[in-house]
């Protein structure tokens, strides 16, 4: 069951951080809410991150594949 979690969340949270690496979505909600100074930053979290979740899918898929 832990294998089928980490296979799920790994594409669903690479989405989401290619989303706001790829679109202006994330800067333009840091401006509305004030925190538009960390924009700079936001490639220094968002493409490790992003790589995270792609090793995080690849090794959910991995783990799944060799239990069946």
């Amino acid at each position: 069951m832990k294998n089928d979690r980490c296979f799920r969340a790994g594409p669903w949270g690479s989405l989401g951080a290619a989303i706001c690496c790829a679109t202006p979505i994330l800067p333009f909600i840091l401006g509305i809410i004030g925190l538009a100074v960390f924009t700079p930053f936001l490639d220094y979290v968002l493409f490790p991150l992003l790589g995270l979740f792609v090793i995080l899918t690849l090794y959910g898929w991995r783990q799944q594949k060799r239990s069946c």
